[in-house]
């Protein structure tokens, strides 16, 4: 990545953090004020009505409490002493370290809690990355099942692929909002007498993983007590911790799955793209009219050549007469050819190979006695080498010239 983009993305991430502290300050703010004006105005009537109790007593009095209240005492309650730390609430601090949530209704506060709670983490949290994948994995395995079904469910129905995949990942999208977001808020709704938007607002920031612990599971125990539902502490806060486990599995299959989808979507478009530029340049290379026509008549020297060396060496009657025939049978084709082009020397290789005189160079033997079979077979040898290249030279021809 490119220091201009990373810039940019750093300059977006600070406007946008700019943005949420002013909308926050603007929202939260006058609320904290009326508060702090709330807790003067009560304090201020509690020594006007209580004329013997002291300021500075009273001040102490509060100070203690917020000590207790930052230990996790819940001052509240006035009855038997409930701890924080029992089995079950372990149980679910403990994952909220391996979860990397951190809720921090509770923490360790003794030296040796802060520091087991240190190795604690840096063991925990990779164990539940690889947890995580796994589950995420099955869960993926099976949600691809569904996924294929729906896709040939739809395919029956010639629905464009793109379209199917858009409508698969909404589904899925909305089923794990059904089984992890809807279905929990109902459940924390009735369970912690919470309010819709307060059991929402948990959700959605637990499986955030944000957890800013204002908002816990099995915190309001007042209000268990007071409804008889202190019986099932022991088992509920192991429940939520595995829906924890369960819902951020589901939402980074499905987190992956898009990805994945994404990226075959790009590679099949950028060869869609190189495909088609192919095709063009196949199309505009078959649609070439290639023409080596050369204007004026082509004087070859080394054919000039052959010819002299031929008329030179062939003393006898009939070779002679061969090599005079045949010179003036190239001569006449010569004269015939149209501003020499390319494609008329190759009409040459179609003439009758038997007016074509044998090359001196090629190993033929002079015909002192025709009637000998090796003087045969020597003369035909280079007949046959010539006729070849002839039949080479002529496809080569056809070829170019688009026969």
């Amino acid at each position: 990545m490119r220091c201009s983009t990373v810039l940019a993305i750093l300059t977006g991430v600070l406007l946008y953090l700019v943005l949420g502290a002013v909308v926050f300050r603007a929202l939260e703010a006058p609320r904290e004020e009326g508060k702090h004006m709330q807790l003067l105005d009560t304090r201020r009537d509690f020594l006007s009505n209580f004329t013997c109790v002291d300021s500075e007593n009273l001040q102490t009095l509060i100070e203690e409490v917020v000590e207790a209240v930052s230990a996790g005492v819940d001052p509240s309650s006035n009855d038997t002493f409930v701890s924080q730390w029992d089995l079950a609430s372990a149980f679910f601090f403990s994952g909220t370290i391996i979860t990397t949530i951190g809720f921090g209704n509770i923490s360790p506060k003794t030296e040796g809690g802060q520091l087991f709670c240190i190795f604690y983490a840096l063991v925990g949290i990779p164990m539940f990355g690889i947890l995580l994948a796994g589950v995420g994995d099955h869960l993926g395995t099976g949600l691809r099942k569904a996924v294929a079904k729906i896709e040939v469910l739809f395919l029956k129905w010639r629905v464009s692929p793109m379209i199917v995949r858009v409508i698969t990942a909404v589904l899925s999208i909305l089923l794990g909002c059904l089984l992890f977001v809807a279905v929990p808020i109902l459940v924390f709704q009735e369970v912690e007498g919470w309010s819709l938007l307060e059991s929402a607002y948990f959700v959605v920031i637990t499986l955030t993983t944000v957890g800013f612990g204002d908002y816990v599971a099995e915190a309001n125990t007042q209000y268990e007590h007071d409804n008889g539902r202190g019986g099932y502490d022991h088992w509920y806060k192991p429940l939520v911790w595995f829906w924890i486990l369960l819902g951020l599995a589901y939402f980074a299959s499905i987190l992956t799955m898009i990805g994945n989808w994404l990226r075959v979507l790009s590679k099949k478009t950028r060869a869609e793209g190189l495909r088609a530029h192919a095709t063009d340049w196949t199309q505009n290379i078959q649609n070439m009219s290639v023409d080596f026509r050369m204007p004026g008549k082509i004087d070859d020297p080394f054919k000039r050549r052959r010819r002299k060396r031929r008329h030179g060496s062939r003393s006898h009657g009939h070779s002679g007469s061969a090599a005079g025939a045949h010179e003036g049978k190239e001569e006449q084709q010569e004269n015939q050819t149209d501003s020499g082009s390319y494609s008329s020397r190759c009409s040459l290789l179609g003439q009758d190979r038997s007016a074509l005189p044998l090359p001196p160079h090629e190993g033929s033997l002079p015909f002192t006695n025709p009637t000998n079979p090796r003087n045969k077979r020597a003369a035909k040898a280079p007949l046959v080498r010539r006729e070849k290249e002839e039949r080479v030279a002529l496809k080569s021809c056809q070829q170019v010239n688009g026969y």
